[in-house]
């Protein structure tokens, strides 16, 4: 491709309107033309001059568009996913990839067949509070990492008549926060050996689970990632002990929040995060390192370069499912009350 890619976003609802559309329009390379929508006049409001189709479908595969990107209810990312690739599209789609393992290494096989980008929205990786950290494990500041603790939370004490937290397929804290947890946790450490999980409904009424403890285990080191609708603060977004001393990050990064104020990603102050990094030495000295600049642009930068530039390799859908294996292993652990290894195929291990 040597133009601009025209993009197609499929659902305009939180995700599509607070992340997916700001985002999208603020990267060169990138052109919102469709918007998948029942709701015309909301798109039309935002966006005007964007076309406006009623059918995802139709949105999918339309001739107008190179790329889609999927923002709709997750029980509808695999069918939407595999009509635009069988349509020759190129596709994103919001964590998590699909409902489970299977349905992911189809879409990897049909991406792979027609030499086209499969990737899941992980706009968390260009967070503040995830880039400080890692930042901070690659340059050995606490030496070897024995311990990570890695929470989203949430304090949402009423349930909410919205889909994410219906009894539904896809529902639930852990299909929702968790592969943000899940992903960031495999950029650190890689795949785990184990995973040991519990998912609960503590809120009266839950008719999904709304908290969430995953243990992933790995020879000499513990990841712990926690998920809550319950919390009201207090809880340190990271907390990592290695040999040398301990990491503690304590705010979350603030895009979401600047998103939903209405600041234009790029504009000044984006992603800026006033909240350094704690440095525990094991002596009772504590430093504090500046916290490093996110900005959730750099996902859809990287989606722009690759198609613009290509090739269009399957790293990012091999990473897809990965994430899906170790978001499934938990599901399968909660239930049996066990560890589980990950159903992993050597390939989908890589060397």
């Amino acid at each position: 491709m040597s133009a601009a890619i025209r993009v197609g976003l499929i659902g305009y609802g939180y995700s599509g309107r607070t992340f997916h559309a700001p985002l999208i329009r603020a990267v060169a390379g990138l052109e919102l033309r469709v918007v998948g929508s029942r709701d015309p006049a909301r798109v039309e409001a935002d966006l005007p001059g964007v076309a406006v189709v009623a059918d995802p479908f139709a949105a999918a595969t339309s001739a107008a568009i190179d790329l889609v990107v999927i923002a709709s209810p997750n029980d509808s990312h695999a069918p939407l996913a595999q009509a635009a690739l069988a349509a020759g599209k190129h596709v994103v789609v919001d964590k998590p990839l699909t409902l489970d393992l299977a349905e992911a290494r189809a879409l990897r096989a049909a991406a792979r067949s027609r030499s086209r980008l499969l990737a899941v929205f992980h706009n968390r990786r260009w967070d503040s509070d995830f880039l400080t950290v890692r930042r901070a494990i690659a340059a050995g500041v606490i030496g070897p990492v024995r311990h990570c603790e890695s929470r989203f939370d949430r304090f949402r004490p009423r349930i909410r008549d919205r889909w994410r937290e219906g009894g539904g397929p896809g529902s639930g804290i852990w299909y929702d926060l968790g592969p943000h947890l899940v992903d960031q946790a495999l950029l650190l450490f890689g795949l785990p050996d184990r995973v040991t999980a519990s998912l609960a409904r503590l809120r009266p009424g839950a008719r999904s689970d709304d908290w969430a403890h995953v243990v992933l285990a790995y020879p000499g080191l513990r990841v712990v990632l926690q998920a809550s609708m319950l919390v009201a603060g207090g809880s340190p977004r990271f907390v990592v002990h290695g040999e040398s001393g301990s990491l503690i990050k304590h705010r979350a990064d603030r895009q979401e929040e600047q998103l939903l104020a209405g600041l234009v990603p790029g504009a000044s102050g984006w992603g800026a995060d006033p909240d350094g990094l704690e440095i525990h030495d094991g002596t009772g000295t504590v430093t504090r390192a500046p916290a490093v600049a996110g900005d959730q642009r750099l996902f859809y930068q990287g989606v722009a370069e690759t198609l613009l530039r290509g090739p269009v390799d399957e790293a990012a859908a091999l990473q897809a499912v990965r994430v899906m294996a170790c978001l499934e292993a938990a599901v399968t652990s909660a239930r049996a009350g066990t560890s589980v290894g990950l159903p992993l195929t050597p390939d989908e291990r890589g060397p």
